[in-house]
């Protein structure tokens, strides 16, 4: 048996989900062998998954998302980090209630990134998601020695509004680390930097922007990318529509200026994780997250787990808070069925605040229904 589900956001993190599924499977079956596996998809809770699966957590602190130092951490095996940008510019760093779409800044996350090659590591799975900005990643290459000025040859003001006044831009003083260093790009997210379905248009509402705040960013980063291009050439231009730039408010854009290589964020994971060794013992899988729904199906990690429990021959069933998705719809996913709390508990307000106990009966009904 393998759990290898993401957290249940704002009720369970994924360490959690494991534990209460382990609980409710072994009412059922005492003694059975489970192997928990916590997944992530690069978004919030992928550094906790890598510290889960045996990698050392290393906290630093750094500027978050308004300029206030925060405590992040990254996490190190050997010579692979994990680095998380929520942990240092994620939406969770804003205090409750406050946001601030225009000028929220991704320093920190380089200042994050600069500590993983600090520690030595050579190759970094950089997950992004979750980001309380939209500055195209200048803040980030800000901390790793770029220069962004105005016309009077002073720095633009932090987040993505500030770009707005961005007259040149000087990448030569970049950490020269990364020149050496594999960098991967993680993300569920493949959107463009600007346009229709670019960083602000698409994400910039869940951060605060009104739709004038939104026209605004978009402006902002197209001009930020119009003058790299004058700066760095015509990949700048490139890779303002390669598909990851606009993930996490456009610190795709920056993290592909720095030599990134873009994998969906559930299939970097997955590997670094030792997934494919775990699934190798168990003959049925189990993952899951908060809400199960179209969004699942378009690269979050309970689709990836599916995907690849179901090509190596097992069985996959899912735990979720609640169900969004039809049974062709799941079928055709991978999943053999799916349980949501909502089975157990119709109160949506119950299954978040209660969410633990609940899992662990719909653990039970699971083991009735596959391991008796």
């Amino acid at each position: 048996m393998l759990i290898a589900a993401d957290k249940f956001k704002g009720s369970l993190t994924a360490v959690q989900v494991a534990e209460r599924v382990t609980t409710g499977l072994r009412r059922i079956v005492p003694g059975l062998t489970v192997e928990s596996l916590p997944v992530a998809d690069g978004g919030d809770g992928t550094v906790d998954a890598a510290v889960a699966a045996g990698f050392e957590r290393h906290e630093v602190r750094v500027a978050g998302p308004l300029g206030h130092e925060v405590t992040a951490a990254f996490a190190l095996r050997g010579d692979t980090a994990v680095v998380e940008m929520a942990e240092a510019s994620g939406l969770q760093r804003l205090p409750a209630g406050v946001f601030a779409p225009l000028t929220a800044s991704t320093y920190g996350s380089g200042e994050l990134l600069r500590a993983a090659l600090d520690a030595g590591a050579r190759t970094i799975v950089f997950g992004v998601g979750g980001s309380a900005t939209t500055d195209g990643g200048a803040g980030m290459l800000s901390a790793l020695g770029a220069r962004f000025l105005d016309a009077e040859g002073e720095p633009v003001p932090p987040g993505g509004g500030g770009l707005a006044e961005l007259a040149s831009a000087d990448l030569s003083d970049l950490d020269p680390r990364f020149a050496s260093v594999e960098l991967v790009l993680a993300s569920d997210v493949d959107n463009p930097l600007t346009g229709p379905k670019g960083a602000p248009a698409v994400y910039g509402p869940q951060k605060g922007a009104s739709p004038d705040d939104v026209e605004a960013l978009d402006a902002a980063l197209a001009h930020y990318a119009k003058v790299l291009e004058d700066s760095v050439g015509a990949k700048a231009a490139e890779y303002a529509v390669a598909p990851g730039a606009g993930a996490a408010g456009g610190i795709g854009y920056g993290a592909l200026l720095l030599g990134a290589r873009f994998r969906p964020g559930i299939e970097v994971m997955l590997d670094v994780l030792g997934f494919a060794a775990a699934l190798e013992h168990a003959d049925l899988v189990i993952t899951g997250e908060g809400s199960l729904d179209e969004q699942t199906l378009h690269g979050k990690a309970p689709a990836g787990v599916a995907t690849a429990a179901r090509a190596a021959g097992k069985e996959v069933v899912a735990v979720c808070g609640r169900l969004g998705l039809q049974p062709q719809a799941l079928g055709q996913a991978g999943f053999r069925r799916a349980y949501p709390l909502t089975g157990v508990e119709p109160d949506i307000a119950k299954c978040i605040t209660e969410a633990g106990p609940i899992l662990e009966k719909v653990a039970e009904q699971i083991a009735r229904d596959f391991l008796v």
